[in-house]
């Protein structure tokens, strides 16, 4: 079964670059790489908005969203957990834009609102993996900790965490890489990023312009999810997964 799955995972790598390598190709004589080239001092300006505000919405939803998910997961939590969940799978069902609409009403125009918009996109999947994470633990491990006269905070850190960080680390994961392709509409209340030449070009009927912005949040996002995959591999202590 593992072969069976690295041999698909191979093909899969295979034919996505083989996909990258045409679709260059194919940019490359259309003679839209040298239009979107001209954008360049645009991109790599942009870029560094669009990655200021992951990091900074991404940083604040994981201070807030693992401890959360943690406090959750504790025995006197336990009634009011799932409401709570509920309230934030609420949240999510709002629209991004309707979100960045009414932090712009409060906050103004500029990246603060934006922060907050994608801080409350990227909670839930912080705050659910590490709440299930928690909760998904085998209760005969949790009590052989106990029987051997472990305190509660030993418990968290020595064995919960541990072995709920793979859980921990997939939400987290997951919350960034999307914020990397929310983090354009915060061009529509003066945020930055990259969706002013997407949105831009979008305007201009220019889809040398639209693609300046959309190929590099797309790489930006790969680039990511590749990190934090390593990332995963190396902070996951051995035996709690089969990664390594």
């Amino acid at each position: 079964m593992t072969a069976i799955s690295s041999s698909w995972t191979g093909f899969s790598r295979a034919l996505t670059i083989a996909a990258a390598i045409t679709f260059g190709i194919g940019v490359e004589r259309s003679g839209l790489l040298g239009e979107i080239l001209r954008y360049w001092p645009e991109i790599v300006y942009q870029s560094k908005q669009h990655i200021k505000l992951v990091l900074v919405s991404g940083g604040l939803a994981i201070l807030i969203g693992v401890p959360f998910g943690i406090l959750l997961s504790r025995r006197a939590m336990r009634l009011v957990a799932e409401p709570i969940m509920q309230v934030l799978n609420v949240s999510t069902t709002i629209p991004t834009l309707a979100i960045l609409a009414l932090a712009m009403t409060v906050m103004g125009i500029g990246e603060r609102p934006a922060i907050f918009a994608l801080w409350l996109h990227a909670l839930l999947p912080i705050v659910r993996n590490s709440y299930e994470g928690i909760r998904s633990l085998p209760p005969h491990m949790l009590e052989a900790a106990r029987g051997m006269g472990m305190r509660p905070r030993q418990v968290l850190l020595r064995v919960e965490l541990p072995n709920a960080l793979p859980v921990i680390l997939a939400g987290i994961r997951t919350a960034l890489v999307i914020n990397v392709g929310t983090v354009p509409l915060a061009f529509l209340i003066g945020g930055g990023g990259l969706g002013e030449l997407i949105f831009s070009g979008i305007d201009l009927f220019e889809p040398a312009m639209m693609l300046a912005g959309a190929i590099p949040t797309g790489i930006l996002a790969v680039i990511l999810d590749f990190l934090l995959g390593r990332l995963t591999v190396l902070v996951v202590p051995r035996g709690v997964t089969a990664m390594r």
